[in-house]
């Protein structure tokens, strides 16, 4: 698997690509440190005295969306934006805005860290994804813009609201696709989407091609996951994931255990035969031992697959292969699973 410097080389390429994609699509150059696209500016000193004065920029319009919650109104252009969980995040930093707020999830010590530090710097920590929102700390961000979803903050979208226009997508996970758009609308950046999407398609395209030429096209790709808390089940995940449809979208394909329209399902260490595949590759959620994972990852059982004998059991990233739920995350992946796999 790419080690920690062949990630950071694809980010970067991926980040300067995705600067070109935004700057064309805007007419602008890139903004400050939050991400704001801006019109060039004039970087003189004054006004020449036959010069026309400037004219005072008109206001965004105001930028109405539909919800599953019904119609939202966001200030057009909003900048100011907190994010409550992983795929808002990458939709908000895909498409050139850095959040000034954002949950982390509760396991972790930050923000997912396939993004470049300099980023993250400057966005708040304001709680934890799923967590009973931190009013104050929203607050003291002073968002223009929440953007979540209905299955963690279903239930506080009345206190959400209070604090700023918020959007909530059904969900997470499997439909990513739709949650970036409609967080491309929420945002005004659909022009920029557009090209973001378009670019992943060629990238799909691209791998897809160097895969099969690699002769792994079609093999079974198993998904494994260890999480605290839910020892000793260890979760295969199913076609209705975010990692499903990266996966579906290269036409690779799935364990028995795993081709099935579900996000996920539970085994129990007695039934590890049901996580083998061609290549399998595992991650784990919080602490090794408490998931289960350092006892699994030792047992004859785990050591008796045949992914596992044939050295291609990889261990990966879970704030890249199970949290990064977006356009940037997905892109990261594919450029993992091709080295995987030879291509």
């Amino acid at each position: 698997m790419p080690d920690p410097m062949s990630r950071r080389t694809a980010l970067a390429g991926l980040g300067a690509l995705g600067a070109a994609l935004l700057a064309g699509c805007s007419g602008g150059s890139p903004g400050p440190a939050g991400g704001t696209l801006l019109p060039a500016s004039d970087s003189g000193t004054g006004t020449a005295a036959s010069d026309p004065p400037s004219p005072t920029p008109s206001p965004t319009p105001d930028v109405t969306v539909t919800t599953v919650t019904g119609p939202v109104t966001v200030p057009g252009g909003a900048t100011r934006v907190v994010t409550l969980d992983t795929a808002e995040l990458d939709s908000a930093m895909t498409l050139g805005i850095t959040p000034v707020g954002a949950a982390k999830a509760p396991l972790d010590a930050g923000l997912p860290d396939y993004w470049p530090a300099s980023r993250l710097a400057q966005v708040a920590v304001v709680g934890d994804i799923g967590a009973a929102p931190d009013a104050a700390r929203i607050a003291a961000t002073r968002p223009q813009l929440i953007l979540s979803n209905q299955t963690r903050d279903g239930g506080h979208d009345g206190t959400l609201r209070a604090l700023a226009p918020t959007v909530l997508t059904p969900t997470t996970g499997y439909p990513w696709k739709d949650g970036f758009q409609l967080h491309a609308a929420a945002l005004d950046r659909r022009e920029q989407a557009a090209a973001v999407t378009g670019a992943y398609a060629r990238h799909i395209d691209q791998a897809t091609r160097a895969i099969n030429g690699a002769g792994a096209g079609g093999k079974r790709i198993s998904i494994v996951r260890f999480v605290e808390g839910e020892a000793p089940t260890i979760r295969l995940y199913g076609r209705q994931s975010f990692i499903g449809t990266v996966l579906a979208d290269l036409g690779l394909g799935r364990p028995d255990s795993q081709n099935a329209d579900r996000p996920d399902t539970g085994i129990t260490p007695d039934q590890l035969a049901q996580a083998d595949g061609d290549y399998l590759f595992h991650a784990t959620y919080g602490d090794p031992v408490r998931s289960g994972a350092a006892a699994v990852l030792a047992s004859t059982a785990w050591q008796g697959l045949g992914a596992v004998r044939a050295h291609r059991a990889f261990p990966v990233d879970d704030q890249l292969w199970f949290q990064g739920i977006g356009y940037t995350g997905a892109n990261l992946l594919v450029a993992e699973l091709q080295r995987a796999l030879g291509a």
